[in-house]
């Protein structure tokens, strides 16, 4: 695989449906090497980092290719571990002007893949992003989506999920907790 772009973007403010909205979803590309820090790239920055950011979340990429929860690769200097899916937020009907872009990249299954940083280093435009590791476990990324958004009773993959030792707490707990209400027979 090969980085065909590196961009990054700083929060702004905008008018969406009447109201302001922070976002940094206005993302440009760089020339030139990048700092890869264990929360992000230089110069890029969250709007809500309750939400985007933190050391599951701190670079997001689109791949051209099946990556799994766990699998390393190094990317110029850098070293980096594919953790979980990104789900297209609200944000993304601003980006494109369109308030029906999140359902239509959700129904196309366009996640795109979060990173947590490993060593940090540079990386550019150009450089190829090697596995340097696979994951014995071999659970697709967008299984957590697939799993979240469409295939809600898949108790199977949901128990696979929360016992992967390399995947972000919080997903765990999501999957835990509603593998807990099937088995109450309070959810689905």
């Amino acid at each position: 695989m090969k980085i065909e772009a590196v961009s990054v973007g700083t929060p702004r403010v905008v008018r969406w449906r009447g109201k302001e909205v922070a976002t940094s979803i206005f993302k440009a590309p760089v020339d030139g090497p990048v700092a890869v820090r264990r929360l992000n790239l230089d110069g890029d920055r969250q709007a809500d980092p309750g939400v985007h950011g933190g050391e599951y979340k701190a670079i997001y990429a689109y791949a051209a290719e099946p990556i799994h929860v766990g699998d390393v690769f190094c990317a110029g200097s850098a070293v980096l571990e594919a953790t979980e899916p990104r789900l297209p937020c609200y944000k993304l009907g601003i980006r494109f002007g369109d308030p029906r872009m999140v359902e239509t990249f959700a129904t196309a299954r366009r996640w795109g893949i979060y990173f947590r940083v490993v060593k940090e280093g540079e990386l550019q435009e150009g450089d190829v992003l090697e596995r340097i590791h696979r994951d014995s476990e071999a659970i697709p990324v967008y299984d957590i989506a697939r799993v979240y958004v469409f295939d809600r009773g898949d108790a199977a993959a949901m128990q696979r999920l929360s016992a992967h030792p390399r995947l972000d707490p919080s997903w765990k707990e999501h999957f835990v907790d509603r593998l807990a209400s099937r088995a109450a027979g309070t959810g689905s």
